[in-house]
């Protein structure tokens, strides 16, 4: 099963880190991708850019608005992921205690990646789906 570990901080977590050495940010996430990768569970990371440079599309109204960041009042944000292909929640909960994310407001959300199975397998844009899917060797 795929679990995609959501990293989330709040504004408090980002100013906790203007003081700490990027390099030792790097390291101790380069460390803890390693045990993932040895471990055969690390399926994709990334991290995201700084929530000032996206934008976000509203789809309350008719016509979607498309509002420019930084945002008003930030509680949380996402600053990254992990896909993990582990066999249970417990594991990616497991692996998720162990990530360096130490801080005030940092949190990692835990969500199960759904797979093209569990969906009605006669419909035409799952067939479709399924069809890119396995042309590009992702089944």
């Amino acid at each position: 099963m795929k679990y995609m570990l959501i990293m989330r901080a709040t504004d408090e977590t980002w100013a906790s880190f203007e003081n700490v050495d990027f390099n030792e940010i790097i390291e101790s996430m380069g460390k803890f991708n390693d045990e993932m990768i040895r471990a055969g569970v690390l399926v994709a990371a990334e991290g995201l850019d700084d929530a000032a440079k996206g934008v976000v599309v509203d789809y309350s109204t008719e016509t979607p608005v498309v509002t420019d960041g930084p945002y008003g009042e930030t509680k949380e944000l996402f600053g990254g992921f992990w896909i993990l292909n582990v066999a249970s929640q417990e594991e990616a909960i497991e692996w998720a205690k162990r990530a360096p994310m130490a801080g005030p407001g940092s949190k990692c959300e835990i969500r199960r990646v759904t797979q093209i199975d569990e969906f009605p397998q006669d419909n035409e844009w799952i067939r479709k789906e399924r069809e890119w899917r396995e042309a590009t060797g992702q089944l």
